[in-house]
């Protein structure tokens, strides 16, 4: 498994196989925290080789740079299956967060799990607006 897409946005949805994504960004700001960012997705396109056809239980984290949790883990199962003549094949999965509290200033992480192993993170960062 490949991940092509990890990344936080302003919107993302998946239309008929296409990942549309708009407004990606990697830091918030605020004069205070808890900083609380109102809407954003998390957008994921993961690529898997034939060999890998199958369900996968799929968890996505938001975590603090002590690696608690900001959020409930967000867990599924994703089911990847092949075209025919197809060595490869992608799922997209798109989580919308409502009212994502961050409590302190620094970095964050979005952390990938499949199959119960860590796969990949992308940062978030709290920036303090002076």
């Amino acid at each position: 498994m490949k991940i092509e897409v990890l990344t936080l946005c302003d919107f993302a949805a998946d239309y008929g196989g296409k990942l549309s994504v708009v407004g990606i960004f990697d830091s918030i700001f605020a004069r205070q925290v808890p900083a609380v960012h109102p809407h954003c997705c998390l957008a994921v396109k993961l690529r898997f080789d034939k060999a890998e056809a199958g369900s996968h239980p799929l968890r996505l984290t938001i975590v603090d740079d002590d690696g608690k949790a900001v959020l409930a883990p967000m867990e599924l199962t994703v089911n990847v299956a092949m075209p025919p003549d197809g060595l490869t094949n992608t799922i997209q999965v798109v989580a919308n967060i409502a009212g994502l509290k961050l409590d302190t200033f620094g970095e964050y992480a979005i952390d990938l799990a499949l199959n119960g192993r860590h796969e990949g993170s992308t940062p978030l960062f709290v920036r303090q607006i002076k």
